[in-house]
């Protein structure tokens, strides 16, 4: 055999090899998200688990992550991205697309999330069944939390409501808003990739955000102080979405989804809620390391903003149950269940 022979036969072998590699994926599944690849929910918690679905079904399904709305789009967009079919999968914030998860707002407002990821990942899959109405025309992948909301001010601390008086705050969602409010404060809603050009121009002088972002939107070189309650007790915290498109899910044989189902709801909530809160270490040390403090208000500061917080837990369950939901029985099921988890 003449070395030309040989060296197309080997050329062949690797061309049919590469060929074989590309047809493997038997399904090839698309996940949009509104975060840059660098921030921890892409680098800790969505592609680990692409990685992971890739694995557990062998190579059969590929999952094609698309980061900071490369998909086309803007943020607020993404849950009708998912419904209508041009998005397989997506991450996003429950409060982008107001008025559409009315049950799992309870688990951002303020007294009900006490700080801990993971404590209220927990306590939303026990309760599921009392939220899963808000997600019928989809299939949940996993409804979390982050670690909750600090306050981060660009022109120092504050120590009171007061202090906030007439001052412009960035919220993630409408109860986040109605928190601001009762403060005295102007809510400004926005997705958080807006944030630090909001700061930078002054068209907010301050966001309510955990330190988790911080690193991505270098959010320590605009701001001048983070604030939280005591013992790192938060604002309230906002609710996330990681969903597939229905249809897209039950065309999938049943092996496939078994894959999909052994990655989702219970079997990565804690997974989730550790991730979410390892990621805030860093941004409160690179916000010290500024040498803008991290505040930590002392318990009759605290009490101060959560009398306040109780003005905005009893419009929600006011406005829901007029939407003839239980919103007091919510409430009560979420605590008790986050409380527990807490231990």
């Amino acid at each position: 055999m003449s070395k030309t022979t040989i060296k197309l036969a080997l050329t062949g072998l690797t061309m049919l090899a590469a060929a074989t590699t590309a047809q493997a994926a038997e399904v090839t599944l698309t996940l949009s998200h509104f975060l840059s690849p660098k921030a921890p929910p892409h680098s800790k918690f969505l592609a680990p688990w692409a990685k992971k679905i890739e694995a557990d079904s062998k190579g059969r399904i590929e999952v094609k992550i698309f980061p900071s709305m490369t998909m086309g789009g803007k943020p607020p967009e993404l849950y009708r991205q998912l419904r209508d079919g041009s998005a397989d999968l997506v991450w996003t914030l429950t409060g982008y697309t107001p008025n559409v998860f009315p049950r799992s707002e309870v688990y951002e407002l303020p007294t009900v999330h006490q700080g801990s990821a993971t404590a209220t990942n927990l306590a939303i899959q026990e309760n599921f069944k009392l939220i899963a109405e808000d997600f019928k025309d989809i299939k949940p992948i996993l409804i979390h939390v982050h670690a909750g909301n600090a306050m981060h001010m660009v022109n120092g601390c504050v120590n009171k409501p007061a202090d906030l008086k007439g001052m412009k705050l960035r919220t993630p969602s409408r109860t986040g808003g109605w928190l601001i409010k009762s403060w005295g404060a102007e809510p400004v809603g926005m997705p958080v990739p807006a944030v630090p050009q909001a700061l930078s121009k002054g068209v907010i002088d301050g966001a309510l955000i955990p330190f988790e972002i911080v690193p991505p939107l270098k959010v320590h070189e605009l701001t001048k102080c983070s604030i939280t309650g005591i013992n790192d007790s938060r604002f309230g915290t906002s609710v996330f979405l990681f969903g597939m498109n229905k249809d897209r899910y039950n065309s999938l044989p049943a092996d496939l989804k078994a894959v999909i189902d052994a990655n989702s709801g219970a079997a990565i909530a804690k997974m989730a809620g550790d991730v979410w809160m390892a990621s805030e270490a860093p941004g409160k040390a690179l916000q010290k390391k500024s040498g803008s403090p991290v505040h930590n208000l002392d318990q009759a500061q605290t009490d101060a903003f959560s009398a306040l917080s109780k003005t905005v837990v009893d419009r929600w369950v006011k406005e829901v149950t007029s939407k003839g939901i239980d919103g007091a029985g919510l409430v009560k099921a979420a605590r008790s269940s986050v409380t527990k988890n807490a231990k």
